[in-house]
């Protein structure tokens, strides 16, 4: 069977690799590993030149996690903890997705995916979560994944894939959504009422998690969004 080809953005970033030190387009390997496993063929998108021309040669797209979005992007001033915020990869991303979405191209968004979905049909962001919550459990370290439950909503594309009891999953965010875009509709919350997941209104597959699936142990969401790709 041939595998339905999927794009993942990246990102671009300072790294050391065996002698070099240099800006890198990268993503770590867990996405790769379980779109293979799930059954597609991986193909890294930069946020270089015009992404978003590649959508009619892709099955589906994948926006990965990363950097928080630029606040401006939703008329509010930045945050004191609002980091590592990357104008080329917003510009490159907000496009890649409008011309997804308008294509009807199945997509899964992961933490930063989320809120660029929610950002791109017109909602607003929680900047530091633990400001609203009062702690620190979606993101408790540097470098560190939290395991909170979260509850999928019976009907949805998300309960199909993993069930309607709360699952324990990875999150590693300090940001979610505040206002939600119109068009969306909510399919997972935290205990803390977070939104950890959301679904595109108008059919399809246009699926986001605000958690790190590809840093879990289950290949049930990924499956679910491969056979639609």
């Amino acid at each position: 069977m041939t595998r339905p080809v999927i794009g993942v953005t990246t990102y671009v970033e300072p790294a050391r690799f065996t002698v070099w030190d240099l800006p890198v387009a990268l993503l770590p390997y867990m996405y790769v590993e379980k779109i293979v496993q799930a059954g597609g063929q991986p193909v890294l998108l930069p946020p270089a030149g015009d992404p978003a021309q590649v959508v009619g040669r892709l099955d589906g797209l994948v926006l990965a996690g990363g950097g928080d979005v630029d606040p401006a992007r939703y008329g509010r001033a930045a945050h004191e903890r609002t980091g590592y915020v990357r104008e080329f990869r917003d510009e490159a991303e907000f496009a890649l997705l409008a011309a997804a979405l308008e294509a009807g191209l199945p997509f899964l968004g992961i933490c930063r995916g989320l809120q660029v979905l929610n950002v791109l049909l017109g909602g607003t962001l929680h900047q530091h979560l633990p400001d609203v919550t009062g702690h620190t459990g979606h993101s408790p370290a540097p470098g560190e994944f939290g395991h909170l439950p979260v509850t999928p909503v019976p009907g949805s594309r998300l309960a199909e894939a993993l069930g309607t009891d709360p699952v324990a999953v990875p999150h590693y965010h300090h940001q979610a959504i505040d206002r939600l875009a119109p068009g969306l509709t909510v399919t997972a919350t935290a205990g803390d009422g977070t939104i950890e997941a959301v679904e595109l209104d108008s059919g399809g597959f246009a699926v986001a998690v605000q958690w790190h699936p590809e840093a879990g142990e289950g290949l049930t969401l990924f499956e679910a969004f491969t056979a639609a790709c």
